[in-house]
């Protein structure tokens, strides 16, 4: 008995079941799923051949192997939004063959079809019960941090407007739930901007490999290595500010207050399911290797701003009458750049402001920079820094990333720096973050957006390298961006994942 599979939705008929031979049924029968007719079937010669999800065609396939998202079978009402985001937007759907990939997932783990899904079918793997269960473990130091834009998002959950800003709500918050120190992820991008804007100014000066990509998103990473691994060579060897301030958590900061750094648990809050994946990677284990410590992980958990919502939901805290507080002296809040790491551009602005004075020794005359912000999914600007020419891009959604190589490619357009970030509109839309009508999301996400902006242009310092607690770690640890212990600490590498997208090149 043999079985068929529609081309169009990839049901199986199964003659074994059916009790009918696919070559008896009537030549006007169609398909029970996609009403396709008889003549698109093609026999399926093996049952393991066999695509696992028949609605595959319909829908992004998610499978156990996902460390960002899951799917709910009784929500799902094949309404296709999950498998038009990541075509359209995220470029990602239909450019690989789920035959090749031997029923496996391919996903940058962007979490946008969760964004999407108007049932809550696909929903974010959570992690915050392993976390609640850590936190009544005495002998464990749990440390909070949190990253920039969900100051400006957090609030939607109890019925505040978007962008309202609830920074110091969110710390007191952690410190209920349990946080032995809350500490604020800007710190980390102000970090991430010392050592990638110098990596910037040694390509330029050195004439080393450009562009330069952005590396502080690991869907754009994983992008890459998985169908533009060419590129590899182009993107920042720079983690992303979680993960160096991890690093920093787990060595600088662990010697400070003579905590054993194998009794530390780091808690990253984000917008960003891709950060759940990020944190598995095994290159992410600096602090592990300072510290001559096995199995220690820069980051141990990543939740969410719809998981921690739902944390504080379920342990019945009043978040709208909490009383607000600040972040811990040790690693404090950082400056104006590191805060605007949460919109489209904002990585770019920031980096360029230090670039600058590397390459000056001067302030910048004018700190903004209008024509990379915005919503557009494709930002390009000319720079002057003294004689140096900068041409520049900023990219949010990886479908407008594929844009730009192909340009790179075919046009031989020649730039110098590129950020790409995985999600449209950048951090302050991740995959995390709260939900909203799709008619309305690019006003929430402006509404995000400029209070970010708003916060920067209030700030006291608006340089990273302004920072005086960044210049305190240099002068007393890391002695200057790229030195030996910063690129253990700070700097990572990647992987050819080509192969993902083929398995049977894997089996030759």
């Amino acid at each position: 008995m043999a079985k068929y599979r529609c081309k169009i939705c990839g049901d199986i008929y199964d003659e074994e079941k059916e009790k009918v031979k696919f070559s008896d049924l009537p030549d006007d029968w169609k398909c029970p799923k996609c009403f396709a007719p008889k003549s698109l079937f093609e026999l399926v010669e093996e049952v393991e051949e066999e695509i696992e999800d028949s609605n595959y065609s319909k829908r992004v396939y998610i499978d156990d192997t996902s460390y960002s998202i899951k799917r709910d079978e009784n929500k799902c009402i094949l309404c296709g939004n999950c498998k038009s985001v990541c075509e359209f937007k995220q470029g990602v759907y239909n450019c690989y063959d789920m035959n090749r990939t031997y029923k496996k997932m391919i996903c940058i783990d962007c979490g946008q079809c969760s964004v999407a899904c108007p049932t809550g079918a696909i929903s974010i793997k959570e992690d915050y019960n392993e976390v609640r269960k850590i936190l009544k473990e005495k002998e464990k130091i749990v440390i909070f941090q949190t990253s920039p834009s969900i100051r400006v998002s957090f609030g939607e959950l109890f019925d505040m407007e978007a962008g309202t800003l609830v920074e110091g709500k969110i710390v007191s918050l952690l410190r209920k739930l349990g946080a032995s120190y809350v500490f604020d992820t800007t710190f980390g991008a102000d970090l991430t901007i010392m050592e990638e804007a110098s990596e910037l100014v040694d390509r330029i000066k050195n004439k080393k490999t450009l562009p330069m990509f952005t590396s502080c998103c690991p869907a754009w990473v994983k992008f890459v290595e998985m169908f533009y691994p060419k590129y590899i060579n182009n993107l920042s060897t720079c983690k992303s500010p979680i993960l160096m301030e991890g690093a920093i958590i787990k060595t600088y900061v662990a010697n400070k207050l003579n905590i054993d750094p194998k009794n530390i648990v780091n808690v990253a809050i984000t917008p960003c399911t891709a950060k759940k994946a990020e944190i598995k990677r095994e290159e992410i284990n600096g602090s592990s290797k300072y510290n001559n410590i096995d199995n220690i992980k820069d980051v141990d958990y990543v939740i969410t701003v719809r998981e921690l919502a739902s944390f504080i939901k379920e342990e019945k805290i009043d978040f709208n009458n909490i009383i607000e507080s600040e972040y811990d002296s040790i690693l404090p809040k950082g400056t104006g750049a590191g805060l605007i790491f949460g919109n489209t551009g904002g990585v770019m602005e920031a980096a360029l402001r230090t670039a600058n004075y590397l390459l000056t020794n001067e302030d910048l005359k004018e700190i903004e920079f209008t024509s990379i912000r915005g919503l557009s999914g494709i930002k390009e600007a000319d720079i002057k820094i003294n004689d140096l020419n900068l041409k520049v891009a900023v990219i949010s959604g990886t479908k407008n990333a594929r844009k730009i190589l192909k340009q790179i490619e075919e046009n031989n357009i020649k730039y110098d720096f590129i950020e790409v970030m995985a999600c449209p509109g950048g951090c302050i839309a991740g995959g995390g973050q709260p939900k909203h009508d799709l008619m309305i999301l690019d006003e929430v996400k402006e509404k995000r957006i400029k209070t970010l902006y708003d916060e920067d242009l209030n700030s006291e310092i608006r340089y990273s390298y302004k920072n005086p607690v960044i210049k305190e770690i240099y002068k007393d640890f890391l002695i200057n961006p790229l030195s030996d212990i910063s690129k253990q600490l700070l700097h990572t590498t990647y992987k050819n994942k080509e192969n993902l997208l083929n398995k049977e090149k894997e089996l030759v």
